[in-house]
Formats: C-alpha cells, structure tokens, sequence
C-alpha cells in the first residue's frame, strides 16, 4: 500500500535567505555539519577500529557500543550532501530519492543512538544490581538479538518519514529538501512527533533515571574496593542525563512546538518563524551527539579503556609518563 501525502513548499527555505533562520541554515548548520564530519567521524571510527581490531572476546557491553558508533557513522556519511546543501543556498541538486533516504537515515540513527545508551546504562544496572541473574538473562547472542531488534523497530518506524519528507520546487525553481516537521499534514507529523517523543526520548530517559537511581543505591551498601566501579557508573549515568537534559529533551520539546503552532496557530508567522529557528538551533546541538557518544566507550567498555590506554601508553611522553609515576593500568 503506498501512502502519499501532500506538503507545500516552505517560504522560510525559499526565500527568506536573508532573515536570522536563513543565517541559521545557510552558515551555522553547514558549519556544524562539517565540524561533526570532521571530528565526529575521526572518533567514532578509531573507536570502531579499537573494538574491531584491539578486543578480541566482545561482551554484551562491546555489543552495544559497537551499535552505538554504527549508527553514528551512517548518519555522519549522510553529511556531505547536507554541507553542500546548506552552502548552496539551499538548493538540492541530489534527487527526490537521495532527499528522502537522508532524512529517514537520520531519523532512524538518531533514536537507535539513544536505544543503545540506553542499552549500556540497562547492562551497567544489571551487572551492579543483578550480576548473577544478568549473566543468565542477558548474554552475548540476546545482546545480539536486542540490537538487531533495535534497527529493525526503529527503521520500519521511520518509514513515514520517507513519505512525509522529500523535494519540493520553489517559484524561483530553486528545489529544496523538506523536513516532515514543517508538513501541512499536521494531523499525521503531530501524532508521529509525539509518539516518537514518548518512545524514543521520554521512556528512555526514564529508564536511565530507573538505573542510575538503584544502581548507586546498591553501591552505596557495597565495601569500599568498588568505590572506582560507583565512580565510574556515576560517570556514565551522569553523562547520560546530561545528554538527554542538554541534547535529547529540548530537540523534541523544539520539534513538537513547531508542528504544534502549524496546527493550532497557522496565522501567526512571526512565532512560526522563531519556533522554526529554535528548531534549527536544537537541531544542529542535537547533531554534535555523534562527537559526544564516544565518551560512553570509554566510561562503559573496561576492555575498551584499557585498549586506549594501552595504546596511549605506548606513545613516548605517555610512556615516560608512565613509568615516572608507576602506572599499570588506565587512571579513570
């Protein structure tokens, strides 16, 4: 069954070029886009060559890291057709199809970063609060299962984006590669926002809460050796709370706002526009998580840090580092 929807083209990509959203979208997003292509990139494959090449036994944990930068670096080599996009003008030259498998890429890969730091910050709860019971419940092949679970979910649930997305011709002829949040459809992107909202940000946020909560209770009652395991733990759900407060909860507060005002204040341009800009400025935050997840690697993968500082370690001012001040093992 193919489902077509309707969408007018947006004023604020065709011709306000010159308005603080046109700012936005012509020279911040591009330049954002590039930094994450560049550095984003740079960190998320020397941790994927770290995983592949340096751990030779994965666990649950490596499982889902491995997950986590997977989908970071397809969403990043969807980039360089946005740079360009952004710098010419807004102007797409790439095709209807190329639009629209960019943008459901970056749906999909966007709520399975989150599933799989979820995931990591489930599997950190479990080892502390269950570590016999989660090594019955929860091994390598059920790991491999939730993930899989996971792409399957979140790309068959990112379909209407393929539909509600695509390439729209302006009256200059200028084509440009709409967002489903700007949809006049707004009888079907304001439930969708708003599902995906509740599924995608809200239940794991909670569930990160869930986790860190019982898991430094449970610690707290531990002996003092563990005192660097509650450490770590604490630095990692910390991490994950401040990513979903900073990144994760104002995108689709931002999001849900602009579909919201389409729908129930249509004749009122000048908070549409504002709406739309503070989309965009979340947007473009939100994307500097594929710089920001490889962090999770380190505080989450004990295989994984010890990798890194193995090979930190092997680099001469590291090493007479090292040896200086008798180090063995990796200082966080």
């Amino acid at each position: 069954m193919l489902f077509v929807f309707s969408q007018r083209v947006e004023d604020d990509f065709c011709e306000k070029t010159n308005t603080f959203l046109g700012t936005i979208q012509r020279i911040i997003f591009p330049i954002i886009f590039l930094f994450i292509l560049l550095v984003g990139l740079s960190l998320n494959l020397s941790v994927m060559w770290i995983l592949v090449s340096r751990i030779k036994r994965w666990n649950r944990s490596t499982i889902f890291l491995f997950n986590l930068v997977l989908a970071d670096v397809t969403w990043i080599l969807c980039l360089p057709c946005l740079i360009y996009y952004h710098f010419n003008q807004l102007h797409w030259i790439f095709g209807d199809a190329v639009c629209k498998i960019t943008r459901t890429i970056y749906h999909a890969c966007y709520y399975c970063s989150i599933y799989f730091v979820t995931c990591l910050s489930i599997d950190r709860y479990l080892a502390i609060v269950h570590p016999i019971k989660s090594l019955r419940i929860l091994k390598r092949r059920q790991s491999l299962l939730i993930c899989l679970t996971i792409w399957m979910v979140t790309s068959l649930s990112s379909l209407p984006v393929t539909f509600l997305a695509g390439t729209q011709v302006c009256e200059n002829n200028k084509t440009i590669c709409s967002l489903y949040v700007f949809s006049d459809e707004t009888h079907i992107t304001l439930p969708y926002s708003l599902l995906s909202t509740a599924v995608g940000c809200l239940v794991p946020f909670a569930s990160i809460c869930y986790c860190y909560c019982s898991s430094v209770g449970e610690l707290r009652r531990v002996e003092m050796q563990r005192l660097k395991k509650r450490n770590l733990l604490t630095k990692l759900m910390c991490s994950a709370l401040v990513i979903f407060g900073l990144l994760y909860l104002p995108y689709h507060a931002s999001r849900n706002s602009c579909i919201f005002l389409r729908m129930f204040m249509p004749n009122m341009p000048v908070v549409i526009e504002r709406a739309d800009a503070l989309f965009f400025i979340e947007m473009a935050v939100c994307s500097l998580n594929t710089c920001i997840n490889p962090l999770f690697c380190f505080l989450a993968g004990g295989d994984f840090r010890e990798q890194v500082c193995r090979i930190a370690y092997s680099i001469q001012p590291f090493k007479k580092w090292r040896l200086k001040n008798r180090r063995t093992v990796c200082p966080i």
